[in-house]
């Protein structure tokens, strides 16, 4: 079986759900549960009973899709995501993004905890994403190539949508923005690594997110990005870096967190959000 079909397997059993109504979609990275708790009527659909869909094994993630509303829009909420350190491929990685998108959704918001690089960034510090830096090694949009997935080269230079960080900002003005890099994982990266990564231009470093903003991309949906800097990373933190930091982090931004999404999913039931090809993106 291709991964087309598996993806349009799961996307008719989410239809018959009613998750082709949502307006927005969200991915909900360590420790940032909380939001799921915010959605009003919602509907949970645990990843196990989609079909083809891996489910999250790491502490921190949850392993559901919600459908429920905030602020007046509806919103498919991913309480988790798999990672390629688990074990999975790329294309699993992304299969559950991209079967929303197939469902016509077109907003997302990708969220991670990550270990902060930038000067000035401290644990609890919210960033919004402007680019990124792929550093696994993988890509989804390796194999063979199907027009449903976008084109075969497709462009990059816009992959995180600037009406979109506007949105965000204008909720939060105090929200710094920065490069994610995404690194294979488990291990956190040693002092010599974060110091690469911070001359390549880096100011967080994580273990998701990449993969599903290439796959996105190339599909044409317009995303946001924000990493919660859940600690300093290696040779910046005093510390030894452990995954209860993250969180303890989660926790200790989840009101700043949680009122930046609301805020931001606000409005989007009653108004398009903008194009695809808006000429205010970026």
């Amino acid at each position: 079986m291709n991964e087309i079909t598996r993806i349009d397997e799961a996307a008719a059993f989410l239809r018959g759900a009613g998750a082709a109504r949502a307006r927005v979609a969200l991915v909900l990275g360590s420790g940032l549960l909380g939001f799921a708790a915010r959605l009003k009527q919602a509907h949970e659909i645990p990843f196990a009973t989609v079909p083809h869909w891996p489910a999250p094994k790491v502490e921190g993630h949850g392993a559901s899709l919600l459908l429920g509303t905030v602020g007046g829009t509806t919103v498919a909420c991913l309480t988790g995501r798999v990672h390629l350190y688990e074990g999975w491929s790329p294309a699993e990685v992304t299969r559950a993004v991209r079967t929303l998108a197939r469902l016509g959704l077109r907003e997302f918001v990708l969220t991670n905890a990550a270990g902060g690089i930038g000067d000035g960034f401290a644990a609890g510090d919210l960033m919004l994403i402007e680019d990124h830096l792929n550093l696994t090694g993988a890509s989804p949009l390796i194999g063979p190539h199907d027009l449903a997935f976008g084109p075969r080269f497709p462009d990059q230079s816009r992959v995180w949508d600037r009406g979109l960080r506007e949105r965000l900002r204008a909720v939060d003005p105090a929200l710094r923005s920065g490069v994610y890099a995404g690194l294979l994982g488990p291990s956190y990266e040693t002092p010599a690594e974060v110091r690469m990564l911070k001359v390549l231009g880096a100011h967080a470093v994580g273990m998701s997110t990449v993969h599903e903003a290439i796959a996105l991309n190339a599909m044409g949906a317009r995303l946001a990005g924000i990493s919660l800097i859940s600690n300093l990373a290696a040779g910046i933190s005093p510390t030894p870096l452990a995954h209860a930091e993250v969180i303890a982090a989660g926790r200790a931004a989840e009101a700043r967190f949680l009122a930046l999404l609301e805020g931001f999913c606000a409005g989007f039931g009653t108004s398009s959000g903008g194009s695809l090809d808006d000429s205010s993106s970026s």
